[in-house]
């Protein structure tokens, strides 16, 4: 019986992927596994059976992801479940931002008469509403991942100009997409040639505060700034400021401040992006077959502090180890191995910048002390047999 401690909710379609042999609720002491959506963790004691932590969605900010890594705990999410999402409304605010929709629409809830003249006053007051299209304009999205591939797409196929700005993008993935998308290799570039820059990059050390005074001076004057990625990757004094000055045209987010909300050229919605009933199900499933996997097999696929590392078990007993990227670490498990008189049937290992992963599979059982010598060796963070 394995248990899983439940923050937040999560889909009924995720709850029914989980075997008989889950326990799946709120009020669980030292469980196996912790399914989270935006609740911050960081916090939280862990139990010395926890296993992952899986996030129902993308940004893993609210997990202390450092902490899980030292402690052997794999962090996962759930990449491109919500990105559908998050695109729809993401062009709906650009839309509804250029057009000054939000204006409009208060203006024409406060008008003053009774219905008989309300086509009237209307039709004299909707031309300080004016505003342009999308088609023909060029826009620059800083992040081209699961959400900024498929606004890339979006984008192109509504008449756009795409620029596209991530460092971090296979080159593979970058040569799939140039068919709708103008990748530059400076950031700059992007502000500089665009009329909308839409931001869809993950938080973390490196993009917090990423657009501030010098990236949006950079930006062409009546700029349309987007961002429905994390509140602070965009510098709340910058863009106050900006906007007020008229740097700034408009500016669209799910992730509004208490300063941001008094201002008439903000479109802000309350963190609706991934809110919707479809995102819900993709992510819930994604969350629990993951944690499945990797709690029944130690198969990683889409975790934040471990390498992916995904494959068909032998018929006996499996062991993972999570161990600093070094040398000499697999020389001291095999050896521990041999000395056991074990003889390995597959072996995988693979790194993640200072941390490293390996799989050793056997066609037998493993005796019950080779956890223990495993553990023993400097560098090892957490060793598990699985049956």
């Amino acid at each position: 019986m394995y248990n899983i401690k439940l923050i937040d909710k999560l889909a009924p379609a995720g709850r029914k992927q989980f075997k008989d042999y889950y326990t799946i609720q709120e009020d669980v002491e030292n469980p196996d596994g912790i399914l989270v959506h935006s609740t911050p963790l960081h916090d939280m004691v862990f139990g010395d059976k926890l296993k992952c932590i899986v996030r129902i969605g993308a940004g893993v900010n609210t997990i202390p992801v450092d902490r899980c890594t030292k402690d052997g705990i794999c962090v996962f999410n759930c990449p491109g479940g919500n990105a559908n999402a998050v695109k729809e409304l993401t062009i709906a605010a650009i839309i509804m931002t250029m057009r000054n929709g939000l204006q409009a629409m208060q203006w024409v809830k406060n008008l003053p008469g009774d219905e008989s003249d309300a086509g009237k006053t209307v039709e004299k007051g909707k031309t300080q509403f004016r505003g342009p299209e999308i088609l023909g304009k060029t826009i620059g999205i800083v992040g081209v991942g699961a959400i900024g591939s498929r606004m890339a797409r979006a984008c192109h196929d509504l008449g756009m100009k795409v620029y596209g700005y991530d460092p971090y993008l296979p080159h593979a993935r970058v040569t799939e997409l140039r068919q709708f998308c103008e990748f530059v290799e400076d950031v700059n570039t992007l502000y500089e040639n665009c009329d909308v820059v839409s931001i869809h990059a993950p938080l973390n050390d490196t993009t917090k505060g990423m657009v501030g005074k010098e990236a949006i001076a950079k930006m062409k004057d009546g700029v349309y700034l987007i961002n429905y990625a994390r509140g602070p990757i965009v510098d709340d004094d910058a863009v106050c400021e900006a906007l007020e000055n008229g740097k700034i045209k408009s500016y669209a987010t799910d992730f509004p401040t208490i300063r941001q909300m008094k201002l008439d050229n903000v479109f802000c919605t309350p963190h609706l992006g991934a809110g919707t009933p479809e995102a819900d199900e993709n992510c819930a499933v994604m969350a629990a077959r993951q944690t499945m996997d990797y709690i029944e097999n130690g198969n990683i696929a889409n975790s934040v502090n471990l390498p992916d590392v995904s494959f068909q078990r032998a018929d006996g007993d499996r062991i993972t180890i999570i161990h600093e990227n070094k040398v000499g670490m697999l020389g001291q498990f095999t050896e521990v191995i041999s000395l056991a008189g074990l003889n390995i049937e597959n072996l995988v290992n693979k790194a993640r910048g200072a941390v490293a992963y390996t799989i050793l599979d056997f066609n037998n059982d493993v005796p019950d002390d080779i956890k223990g010598k495993l553990e023993a060796i400097d560098g090892v963070n957490r060793v598990r047999v699985i049956k």
